[in-house]
């Protein structure tokens, strides 16, 4: 895929990067949609576990006489002891953390989404803690991703 930029082609890599003679060169119209998708995943996925959260889990919606584990071929009891485990100690904002710290010193795009998301269902999801950071870390890591890079003049000065 090509886009022109003045009498220069840009051309896409298999990283989603835009690179004009080898070198990157992100528009503007590309980080305000990557803005876009970072505010409206983060809004859908609130959304999902909020429903998750007072539609199922506090309305006692959970199947109780499932066995340790969800051991029980039971779809719901499986479902009913994943949910617990992912918040029961800190485990969903932990996760969340760790992505969001690679996502942030590594700048490992792909972990600063998962730290981003997994903050916000977190955030949801009884993890306040450890989510909240992995959240902004991973949110850091995504707005460093797509910051803008200064070009250098044809003439040489930056």
């Amino acid at each position: 895929m090509n886009t022109h930029f003045s009498s220069k082609c840009c051309r896409i890599d298999s990283f989603g990067e835009c690179r004009v003679d080898g070198e990157s060169c992100r528009d503007t119209a590309g980080r305000r949609y990557m803005l876009w998708c970072m505010f409206l995943s983060a809004s859908l996925l609130c959304l999902v576990f909020m429903a998750l959260r007072f539609g199922v889990i506090e309305n006692d919606l959970l199947p109780r006489s499932c066995g340790p584990g969800g051991s029980d071929s039971d779809l719901s009891c499986g479902l009913a002891w994943l949910l617990t485990q992912s918040f029961q100690a800190q485990r969903l904002g932990i996760f969340a953390l760790v992505f969001g710290v690679l996502g942030f010193l590594g700048g490992i795009r792909l972990c600063a989404w998962v730290g981003w998301l997994a903050g916000v269902a977190g955030l949801v999801l009884y993890n306040p803690d450890y989510a909240a950071v992995g959240a902004l870390l991973g949110l850091f890591g995504l707005l460093r991703a797509y910051a803008p890079v200064p070009m250098a003049h044809e003439d040489g000065q930056s």
